[in-house]
């Protein structure tokens, strides 16, 4: 049953050391606030989820929260690389992180079949791609019915999922609209889940066909405004490309890093202190590169 409460106490109450960990979005709603909870919270040795890793991953893998990424693809969309990511694998640094690599479909259906409370995912997938020769969790099986060789791969049933949303009401059910990518289907996969949102609402006026995250589905529900910024939420904010661009030569360099991290997170009590101080940090950047 979905509780409405702080991020910092959902955070400290539902994700642990050592859990699975699913943060997702899909280019819009990506829950960047929380991923700077857990970071000030220090959680360690977790395996992370996510169909489209980017800039909260990096920082969540460069802070050494992680201790393996499951995704399918990787990278600071519209810019490059994440550098931070790339150092973990390629130099270890903080520490070594083993990743499992698969296709959009691969991972969609993993989700799928999570949510079904299944082992395992059936696609046809994976033909001719040399993912199977260096992830062995890609396996083929027959069809028992037509003989079809299918791709078979684990499904994905985190112990968290978090997700930001548009609106919850009262009682804890949330609404979100827009590109959804796997945002209901990873919630019902995992034992736990947290949800941040623009607003707590009395009615969610949800239209026909909407999607609707219900209470009894939902372990927290937490008011976080502006909570997926720099993505953006439909109907409330937009996507700031700038930070985008300004995050490539701040994940370059280890200290850099560090101490960008140090001055926008770990030293700010909440996301709307981060925002305060990023603020900041935007104009000055701004006014070196009038």
């Amino acid at each position: 049953m979905a509780k409405i409460t702080p991020l910092r106490e959902a955070v400290a109450s539902l994700v642990h050391d050592g859990d699975t960990v699913a943060l997702e979005g899909f280019t819009h709603l990506i829950p960047h606030a929380a991923g700077h909870e857990i970071i000030r919270q220090g959680r360690r040795d977790l395996t992370l989820v996510r169909m489209t890793p980017d800039l909260i991953y990096d920082q969540l893998i460069g802070m050494g929260c992680a201790a393996k990424l499951i995704f399918s693809w990787g990278g600071n969309p519209g810019v490059g690389s994440l550098h931070r990511f790339r150092d973990a694998v390629e130099q270890g640094w903080p520490h070594r992180l083993e990743i499992e690599e698969h296709s959009h479909a691969g991972m969609a259906n993993a989700y799928v079949a999570g949510a079904s409370n299944l082992p395992f995912a059936l696609l046809r997938g994976y033909t001719g791609s040399d993912l199977p020769k260096v992830n062995p969790n890609i396996r083929f099986v027959e069809c028992p019915f037509t003989a079809e060789k299918l791709a078979a791969i684990p499904s994905v049933r985190p112990d968290v999922t978090v997700i930001h949303a548009q609106k919850a009401d009262r009682r804890g059910n949330v609404l979100l609209w827009g590109i959804l990518g796997v945002q209901k289907e990873a919630v019902l996969a995992a034992k736990r889940s947290i949800v941040t949102v623009e607003e707590i609402v009395d009615d969610l006026d949800a239209p026909p066909n909407a999607c609707v995250l219900p209470y009894w589905a939902l372990s927290a529900v937490c008011p976080v405004p502006g909570g997926a910024y720099p993505s953006y939420a439909q109907g409330y904010s937009e996507r700031d490309n700038r930070f985008y661009k300004a995050w490539d030569p701040i994940a370059r360099s280890r200290d850099g890093f560090r101490a960008w991290m140090q001055r926008h997170v770990l030293d700010t009590d909440d996301f709307a202190g981060f925002r305060r101080v990023l603020a900041e940090s935007m104009a000055q950047i701004m006014k070196e590169g009038a």
